[in-house]
């Protein structure tokens, strides 16, 4: 069986105090879906907002406010063009084989995948390890590290990757369903900025405000 997440870059939570999050590795990976719990939401929208947490100085960018809580979603409310470190993970539970997203690699990146079913057949997703998709025919094979001779694949059908694609957006949408109510509840003077600023990090329409 082929198993296809949409997953984030733990950021390190060593020392976060402004909203509850997990106790999850940092650097690891998260899957994003609608089945998470508050706090790893909270890891969630921690990570992202740290991952965009550098902010140029330009003289038309608004100053970082003083409080810590404005302070720390600058970044994230302000940048233009926002990441997500991480990507897709691909898992082959019947051989153990995984493919992770390389460094560098973003969910906002996640179109590149289109690329191999419908586009040039081809696309990589990151360094150190380099992921590569090829399609061949009506197969595409997953190589884990193209940067190793003898690195592992993961071979499956065109169709069958369309619907993994497919599948990882909807735990994409889920995933922001849950944000726009988690932060309704956790940041309520900044829930309506945040869960933007969240779907156009995961290129994903806004939601809008939770309903009452």
């Amino acid at each position: 069986m082929i198993v296809l997440q949409p997953v984030l870059e733990v950021s390190d939570p060593a020392g976060f105090t402004l909203w509850p999050v997990a106790g999850i590795e940092p650097y690891g990976f998260l899957p994003l879906s609608g089945a998470l719990a508050p706090a790893e939401v909270g890891t969630a929208v921690m990570s992202i907002a740290a991952h965009n947490d550098a902010v140029p100085a330009a003289d038309d960018h608004p100053p970082r406010p003083a409080d810590p809580l404005g302070s720390f979603l600058h970044g994230l409310l302000t940048t233009d063009d926002l990441l997500a470190s991480g990507g897709l993970r691909v898992t082959d539970t019947a051989t153990g084989v995984t493919l992770l997203p390389g460094c560098c690699n973003g969910l906002e990146e996640r179109r590149d995948w289109l690329d191999v079913v419908d586009g040039d057949g081809w696309a990589s997703f990151g360094h150190d390890p380099s992921p590569l998709a090829e399609r061949h025919g009506d197969a595409v094979r997953l190589t884990v590290d193209a940067d190793r001779d003898d690195g592992p694949v993961i071979e499956l059908a065109v169709g069958e990757l369309r619907r993994l694609l497919t599948g990882a957006e909807r735990d994409l949408t889920e995933f922001l369903a849950l944000a726009v109510a988690w932060a309704a509840r956790q940041l309520p003077g900044h829930a309506a900025p945040v869960t933007s600023a969240l779907a156009r990090a995961l290129i994903l329409h806004d939601p809008g405000p939770p309903c009452a």
